[in-house]
């Protein structure tokens, strides 16, 4: 059995509905592509618990002072035996029932994970087809986010046209651009770790209405800034151009792996190549002042 916390028992909503958890609950969806078909992990509850049968997330209720993340990580491990170090969070969804909510965790799953009942919660812990979901008897609340998950099961990329955000800024950055890249790519690092709130993505951007999204960021660097690719800080992928910073940035948006791609620039032409591909795009300006 899995070990009480304090935030295990059983709440009433705003509409009069019980649920588990006093603080709330979260689980995790985890995606993989296995020989080219997507899947997603899915936990068969055991015939005693809450909605017993079904299929749903390994999840739990959290505790009072735990990260919506954390509690989905650990819910996890222990019901499924998975390691958070092959787990690559990219989004966060809220379902709020008044007063009570259950958060979805999306993430991708790196090379090597694993998953297995652990403990006495789970019939079996199974990979599932995404094609195949709708198929299984769901717990409701999965069957009732199933759509808008299903949509935002692949992580969006954010390719950064380093140059361009740079040279928006009077700062001094002619003086030492490796200097004021490697500010910009600090920046983005911050970014990485906090996410990005709803409120914070830029109009037009087509991703599905999550409450907050971990996107992957590539930082393109060019010319004189490209010492600043050396020592990256963790979260950033940075990309020393060669050539044509152009280039590299289009070569990004063709590497994202098929999720949304966003493109920070200002640039009329490259936008409209990364536009041709399939990328979106937002000013530099939009960048900035999240740093401002």
């Amino acid at each position: 059995m899995t070990p009480h916390g304090d935030g295990d028992g059983w709440v009433h909503c705003a509409a009069g509905h019980r649920h588990w958890g006093l603080f709330g609950a979260a689980g995790l969806l985890l995606r993989r592509d296995d020989a080219g078909t997507a899947e997603v992990l899915l936990q068969h509850r055991a015939t005693w618990s809450h909605h017993g049968g079904t299929w749903g997330l390994l999840g739990g209720a959290r505790h009072r002072r735990e990260t919506v993340v954390d509690a989905a990580l650990r819910e996890a491990g222990e019901e499924g035996g998975l390691d958070p170090a092959y787990v690559e969070v990219h989004g966060r969804f809220d379902d709020s029932h008044g007063g009570w909510t259950y958060a979805t965790v999306l993430a991708g799953a790196r090379p090597g994970a694993v998953a297995q009942p652990t403990g006495g919660e789970s019939i079996d812990v199974a990979w599932v087809a995404v094609e195949d979901v709708t198929s299984l008897p769901l717990h409701p609340g999965l069957a009732g986010a199933w759509p808008l998950l299903r949509d935002a099961l692949h992580r969006p990329t954010v390719v950064v046209d380093a140059a361009n955000v740079v040279g928006s800024r009077p700062d001094g950055w002619w003086r030492d651009r490796a200097g004021a890249a490697r500010r910009l790519v600090d920046a983005v690092a911050g970014l990485s770790r906090s996410g990005l709130e709803r409120s914070r993505l830029p109009p037009g951007l087509d991703l599905p209405e999550l409450a907050c999204w971990w996107p992957r960021w590539v930082v393109v660097l060019e010319g004189a800034a490209r010492p600043a690719a050396q020592n990256a800080p963790q979260g950033v992928c940075v990309v020393a151009a060669e050539g044509s910073g152009d280039d590299a940035i289009v070569q990004a948006v063709h590497d994202a792996g098929g999720g949304p791609v966003l493109v920070v620039t200002a640039d009329r032409g490259l936008r409209d190549r990364c536009h041709s591909i399939g990328a979106a795009s937002v000013g530099s300006r939009w960048l900035a002042d999240m740093f401002a």
